[in-house]
């Protein structure tokens, strides 16, 4: 599998589906290649190589046909960084005149204002810019490139400037993991439609910077509690990614307080659910591996070897994922298992199953708790 992308990308907000597997967002890593060299991504001289596999044009075409055999979801144009790619906007203008809302994942840094008025011309209804830190200490150590901080608002002003919805993503480690307020104001200060917090699964080049980057189970309870006291300041979209768990406690806080889950009291969260890796969502690869996400490496199938619907209804991995009863460990008898369903990109590189136990959840599930309570009361007797 290649490197996952930098981030999920963005994307407005999505109907509720009339089926729990109708697909909602396919991203597309259009490109392998890249401008930066992140902490958690590739190296930039295997970019380089890399992208001569890179979807032709027409491939792209066929491939935006194939998606509209299955539905109308959203289209996430992705990399390494799409906006190399010469012929990105001939693409997302493919996309929206076939009907698709298509959106757009950058780094933000080649962002001007030429290009900013391209995004805008070509119908990209959202673009995501990865802001990795409050301050340009914080984001350019993760993206390994002075300057880069800087480049990034730079582009967000042009995006402003020519009325190109943005939202700002990040990656949440021990880097940064102070910073979540000020990130949040961040993003609302600049105008941000939406703020996504993503949080790092030690997958692809994330393996080699897991240990020194990832947080704790118990700090990701944490940083998720206070991502949802910032979601109820109101003023903007907010999402958790790769962080099914924080489903389960945006349930566990609401009925605390008192409040009904609805899209009025919170948001979009209120109509997903936590994982959702080949049942709602896929990710094509820069080659056209299909993948349930883009951190869970186990292939689908291939675009250039079978139709898209055909891997999106037979393949056996997708069947699997879709298949709750299948769910292993304490996420298999969770109360909460329908809401969360733990990353299976986290479990897979765990437990070697992608149906595994999430490791980086720390709540035991009602039926545990009873279970062992009734075996230390049989115990004592």
């Amino acid at each position: 599998m290649t490197t996952p992308p930098i981030h999920p990308g963005p994307h407005p907000p999505y109907p509720v589906p009339q089926s729990q597997n109708a697909l909602r967002l396919v991203f597309w890593e259009t490109t392998a290649g890249c401008n930066l060299e992140c902490a958690h991504c590739r190296r930039l001289d295997v970019a380089c190589e890399m992208m001569k596999d890179d979807l032709s044009t027409q491939e792209a075409y066929q491939l935006i046909d194939q998606i509209l055999e299955v539905g109308k979801p959203i289209l996430i144009l992705s990399g390494g960084e799409p906006l190399i790619r010469p012929d990105i906007f001939e693409i997302a203008r493919y996309g929206v005149g076939k009907g698709l809302t298509v959106s757009l994942a950058t780094n933000g840094t080649l962002i001007d204002a030429a290009l900013a008025r391209q995004l805008k011309d070509a119908g990209i209804a959202r673009v995501s810019v990865s802001l990795d830190g409050a301050d340009s200490d914080t984001h350019d150590i993760f993206r390994r490139l002075p300057g880069s901080f800087d480049d990034a608002l730079r582009g967000i002003e042009h995006l402003k400037a020519a009325g190109v919805p943005f939202q700002l993503n990040s990656t949440i480690a021990n880097h940064n993991d102070h910073q979540l307020a000020d990130m949040f104001r961040l993003a609302k200060g600049l105008g941000a439609v939406a703020y996504h917090v993503f949080m790092l699964v030690p997958v692809g080049c994330g393996v080699e910077i897991a240990e020194d980057k990832m947080l704790t189970p118990e700090r990701y309870e944490e940083i998720l509690n206070e991502f949802y006291d910032l979601s109820q300041e109101g003023g903007i979209e907010t999402k958790a990614t790769c962080a099914p768990h924080y489903y389960r406690i945006l349930r566990q806080r609401a009925k605390a307080e008192g409040k009904k889950v609805t899209v009025e009291t919170h948001g979009m969260a209120a109509v997903t659910r936590g994982c959702l890796a080949g049942t709602a969502v896929c990710f094509v690869s820069h080659k056209g591996e299909v993948f349930p996400c883009g951190y869970l490496p186990v292939e689908a199938g291939n675009i250039r070897r079978q139709s898209f619907r055909e891997v999106w209804e037979q393949s056996s991995t997708f069947a699997t994922l879709r298949d709750l009863d299948s769910l292993e460990g304490k996420c298999g008898y969770c109360e909460y298992r329908k809401a969360c369903e733990g990353c299976r990109a986290r479990a897979f590189y765990e437990t070697g199953s992608i149906m595994g136990e999430e490791p980086y959840c720390v709540y035991e599930p009602k039926s545990q708790v009873l279970k062992a309570k009734r075996e230390g009361a049989a115990r004592a007797q």
